[in-house]
């Protein structure tokens, strides 16, 4: 049995300021692009991973309004999940970062537990980290 991860979710409020982020400034690949009613779903994935796909949503989108409204409450506070990526060059990814003029959290940094990375939020509030490989 092999187990892969496929696809993971992230809430985003402003699909194209999200779109702005992950494919100009991080460089993912746009790959899908769905609209239904005033929700869009959006799919990029990495390049060098074409079949790990990384979906942003708005909170209300596909959910009902309570449960929209809850996930938009958490969003606005930051404390939802975010997602981790690796780089081969991680300070020339940060000085894309910087210089994208994006909210950094942590500067590049050697970690306790024997990883190099850097922390950024995307426009939504979610937490981003870099590790270097």
């Amino acid at each position: 049995m092999t187990l892969k991860l496929s696809i993971t979710h992230l809430s985003v409020d402003n699909p194209e300021q999200a779109l702005a982020f992950y494919r100009d400034v991080l460089g993912l690949d746009l790959v899908g692009d769905v609209s239904r009613g005033p929700f869009r779903w959006l799919t990029l994935s990495c390049p060098s991973q074409p079949d790990v796909k990384l979906v942003l949503s708005q909170p209300h989108a596909g959910r009902d309004e309570e449960d929209g409204n809850a996930l938009a409450r958490l969003l606005a506070k930051g404390t939802l999940g975010g997602v981790i990526f690796s780089s081969t060059n991680l300070e020339a990814t940060f000085d894309k970062l910087r210089a994208a003029k994006v909210d950094i959290v942590q500067e590049p940094k050697d970690q306790p537990w024997g990883v190099r990375d850097c922390a950024v939020r995307d426009p939504a509030g979610n937490m981003i980290r870099i590790n270097q490989v």
